[in-house]
């Protein structure tokens, strides 16, 4: 491997190939598949002879490649402006892209104008050069100094001078003069950063599943020392964008066939009860059906890996993030370390389609939960808090998960006293004892117990033991019991705040043995009471210890396996003690190898019949539970589900793919694997919505969004094979947990700590904070309300302080990356705290300190606004030129310059491009008066476009 690396120089993965020859992996599962090294130029003019023999030329150049197979010429890059200079030294470089990759025969057509202003829109020819790249490989220095032909064909134009760039450690050099030298005769997987340990994306092979479509530019700016560093930006589309929500539509459409099957298996109920359960079933099959068709037409989409931001409110699209993009800057700097800085840009998480009318998700789900028990009521249901149906959905949750593997344990328990191990025994038992025991302790809630009172009180022919069946009395009983329904209207027994076990069997009793399409009606004699069916058999008096009992065998069984196993285990050791031989052979005989097994097999078996019948009764139980929440929000719970469906998997996937970036980028950062493994990785989110108008409803959809991205958790498991398609992120798990299962080739999976392979469940922690920046924002400031963002600030920056405590409690503060401004992560923390509470308008070092922590601690930074195209990437540049400002000393004088040369020619423009096919922020005059100076984009890379 190492000798077919040494002629390489830079080293490209052919992701075609690696799929094609699976036999080839090696290292880490990847081929190295010898290429031209890449080619980047940097462009310089000399003696320019502007239009006007007055004055200096406004130079641009404009690259384009000749296509070999087509002989046309396709528009590759174009530098930024120099304005009055006939010597223009441009900032901007050039890098080929992945559809036209650089060869020796590549024809490269440089032209050269003078713009009349910064829009580029009016412009006059000066002259132009063409080369090809093996000229500039094999000339000195690969350095070409090109004479410009003007329009008359007469060589009076000036000189253009093209010189390569390397990515690597860089000479000191002049001015007008960049070469690099040939970088280290190796392909290392993983570049050692000054911020912190990065992964180099054209040599690491584990970004092909998940990235794609790379867009790449190059620029060259002054230090302060008046050297050169170099810098590239590479943005990618990311196919989880897609392959998320995908999977979550599955889950989503599993689980709300699951609730309907369960509550089928609720058996015969009420006319009343009976009538819910239907229409509760019908509206789950509504969603199920919109979820199926989705997920189809999402099917019928290939080859796409990004939903641009014009599509936003199209309805088959609505699951899908809104422009999710990753990007990656590389800064190489003479005599140091390559540094790389990541960031995910993605529109804001949000229900477009559904529009924001009435809000977000945050606002409705606080009217709903508000007017919930007056739905109880009308619906005539038992009202339950939403921390009582939270706990119904992890009761079930967890029943669901525990009860196989207690019987997968039981199973080996038996299989292991059959081979007569003790050790086998002893490590099973404590693995069965450990999921039983925790089985027992979710059961151990007096909901369940509430909960099979209010269902066995909703069957047909219940009568409690205070009712008298006759006719009078019933009608009486009913006014009652709808009056108490009206002062409490939470009777669930025994929990805080709820009063006791009679009042759920007299709230439930008033719907039995009533036809539930009959209403109370008024007639001459007044209310007529609601009819009885007749014939219908009278049921037991409930008991209400019956479920005690039941719950408490389960861990009387167990107590008596483990009794069993003890005396097995201690009659072994007593015949292990030396005896005589004729003893000892009577021993032999008197014992086959099947005791153990036969012994055990009854109580195992009674241990796992136990445990099968409380899982009956609790996900009866439950889903009763579940049907009353569900019957109290016909229709508008539903709707909000939905919504909040739509939201989490936008949230998701963005979420999703930021951990797979920072994963790759850390695998060989033993710092960052124990502060993964010991605490998690915090995920911040900056958000550019103002307060005002739809876009307040999309920070409240975007608010509950990310925090619902706490149900998350990741694991990092070793892939089938080194196919591509096996290391693409899988998702499972149910509404309220989730876990998304990164695979890795196996190679690269055996160097991952030993909890981190073992499945150990990584935590992520979302934080989100917001500064609006628009002219909508300045409305909301002077006139409207921005209360949601100071509550949103405040509660984010108390869980991030919270966070980087725990954090330094766990982890060596040594593991966390080092950066040149030696600001201390503690005096940061205060700093924003400070910024949060005070009141000034457009704050935007909030977003500045947030991001600044979120690096320091190793986090993984999300910026975004409405489409994650115009304000983001205002944010985006800033933050990278900011950046190189503070860690690679980027000159003063050079800063608004390279701020701007990102703008007009930077990944982000061609984002733009691509989400509108029109190069041109969505911004007018009037709108950029109302940003902050540093959040305004140059003059004429704006305009009034249709976003």
């Amino acid at each position: 491997m190492e000798d077919g690396i040494q002629h390489l120089g830079h080293c490209m993965v052919d992701m075609k190939e690696l799929s094609a020859d699976p036999e080839g992996l090696i290292a880490a599962g990847v081929i190295l598949t010898p290429k031209l090294p890449q080619v980047e130029l940097s462009l310089a003019c000399n003696d320019l002879v502007a239009s006007g023999r007055d004055r200096k030329p406004n130079a641009l150049v404009q690259v384009a490649v000749i296509d070999p197979h087509q002989q046309h010429l396709v528009t590759q890059a174009c530098t930024e402006i120099v304005e009055a200079n006939k010597d223009p030294l441009f900032l901007t470089g050039v890098t080929f892209p992945s559809e036209y990759p650089a060869s020796p025969e590549t024809l490269v057509k440089l032209t050269v104008y003078d713009s009349k202003d910064k829009s580029q829109e009016s412009s006059n020819f000066l002259g132009s050069a063409t080369f090809s790249v093996g000229d500039l490989l094999r000339a000195k220095d690969e350095r070409l100094t090109l004479s410009l032909r003007s329009s008359d064909g007469v060589c009076a134009a000036g000189t253009v001078v093209v010189s390569r760039l390397k990515m690597g450690e860089m000479e000191e050099v002049d001015v007008d003069h960049i070469t690099t030298d040939i970088p280290p005769q190796k392909c290392p997987l993983v570049c050692d950063s000054a911020s912190h340990a990065c992964v180099d994306r054209e040599n690491y092979p584990l970004t092909g599943p998940v990235f794609k479509n790379p867009v790449c530019k190059v620029y060259r700016f002054q230090t302060m020392d008046s050297k050169w560093m170099l810098v590239r930006e590479q943005m990618e589309e990311c196919t989880l964008s897609f392959s998320i929500p995908r999977q979550l539509l599955s889950l989503y459409i599993q689980q709300d066939m699951n609730r309907v099957q369960d509550l089928r298996e609720l058996g015969e109920l009420s006319p009343h009860w009976d009538n819910l359960r239907k229409e509760v079933m019908a509206r789950y099959g509504g969603i199920i059906g919109y979820y199926q068709e989705t997920l189809a037409e999402l099917d019928k989409i290939t080859g796409r890996s990004f939903k641009p931001s014009c599509c936003k409110a199209q309805k088959s699209l609505e699951f899908i993030p809104i422009n999710l993009h990753t990007q990656r800057m590389r800064v190489t700097c003479p005599r140091k370390t390559d540094a790389f800085y990541d960031i995910v840009t993605v529109g804001a998480p949000a229900a477009h389609f559904q529009g924001f009318k009435c809000g977000g998700l945050q606002r409705l789900l606080s009217r709903y939960e508000a007017e919930k028990k007056s739905f109880s009521t009308a619906y005539q249901c038992i009202y339950y808090s939403p921390e009582h149906t939270a706990k119904a959905q992890e009761v079930l949750s967890t029943v669901s998960l525990l009860q196989p593997l207690i019987t997968s344990s039981a199973d080996q328990l038996l299989q292991a006293a059959q081979e007569r191990s003790s050790t086998g025994l002893k490590d099973v038992l404590k693995k069965l004892s450990d999921k039983t025991e925790q089985f027992v302790h979710t059961l151990k809630d007096e909901l369940v117990k509430s909960a099979l009172l209010a269902l066995h009180a909703a069957q047909p022919g219940y009568v409690s033991k205070n009712q008298k069946p006759t006719p009078a009395q019933a009608g009486q009983h009913q006014g009652h019991v709808h009056q108490c329904s009206e002062q409490n209207p939470s009777p669930v027994q025994g929990l805080p705040g709820h009063s006791p076990a009679t009042s759920v069997t007299e709230s439930t009793v008033m719907c039995n043995n009533v036809d539930g399409s009959q209403t109370t009606t008024k007639g001459e004699g007044g209310t007529l009471p609601l009819k009885h069916q007749d014939s219908i058999p009278h049921h037991k008096e409930y008991d209400e210890e019956e479920w005690d009992r039941v719950w408490a065998n389960v861990a009387k069984c167990l107590n008596c396996v483990i009794a069993m196993v003890d005396k097995l285990q201690e009659e072994d050791n007593n015949r292990q003690e030396p005896v005589p031989e004729q003893q000892l052979a009577d021993v032999i005989t008197s014992h086959n190898p099947g005791d153990w097994k036969e012994q055990l097999c009854p109580l195992v078996t009674r241990l796992k019949d136990c445990v099968m019948e409380v899982v009956g009764k609790a996900k009866r139980a439950m889903t009763f539970v579940l049907l009353q929440e569900a019957a109290c929000s016909i229709p508008q719970g539903f709707l909000l589900q939905q919504r909040r469906d739509v939201v989490f998997s936008q949230a998701l996937a963005a979420l999703a793919c930021g951990f797979v970036m920072r994963l790759y980028a850390g695998m060989e950062d033993k710092g960052f694997l124990r502060q993964l493994q010991l605490v998690g990785l915090v995920a911040q989110f900056e958000s550019l919505l103002s307060t005002y108008s739809e876009e307040i409803g999309m920070l409240e959809d975007m608010e509950v969004g990310i925090s619902d991205l706490q149900r998350v958790v990741f694991k990092i498991t070793e892939a089938k094979t080194d196919d591509l398609s096996d290391l693409q992120p899988l998702v499972c798990g149910r509404r309220d947990h989730f876990t998304v299962e990164v695979p890795l080739p196996r190679l690269v999976f055996q160097t991952l700590p030993e909890e981190i392979k073992e499945g150990k469940p990584l935590q992520v922690f979302p934080v989100l904070f917001n500064v609006g920046i628009n002219e909508q924002q300045t409305i909301a400031e002077r006139f409207g309300d921005i209360s949601l963002q100071e509550r949103i600030n405040q509660k984010n920056f108390e869980m991030l302080e919270a966070y980087y405590k725990s954090l330094s409690e766990k982890v060596p503060l040594e593991c966390l990356p080092c950066f040149q401004t030696q600001t201390d992560v503690k005096e940061l923390l205060e700093t924003l705290g400070q910024n949060v509470v005070t009141k000034k308008r457009k704050n935007v070092e909030i977003l500045w300190i947030a991001g600044s922590i979120c690096r320091r601690l190793n986090g993984i930074r999300f910026t975004s606004c409405k489409s994650a195209k115009d304000r983001t990437s205002m944010s985006v540049t800033l933050e990278q030129c900011a950046l190189l400002r503070d860690e690679h000393q980027l000159s003063k004088d050079c800063f608004i310059r390279a701020l701007d040369c990102m703008r007009r020619e930077g990944c982000r423009i061609e984002n733009v491009q691509k989400n509108i096919r029109c190069r041109k922020y969505a911004f007018n005059m009037l709108q950029l008066m109302a940003f902050p100076k540093c959040y305004r984009p140059p003059e004429g890379t704006y305009g009034k476009v249709d976003s």
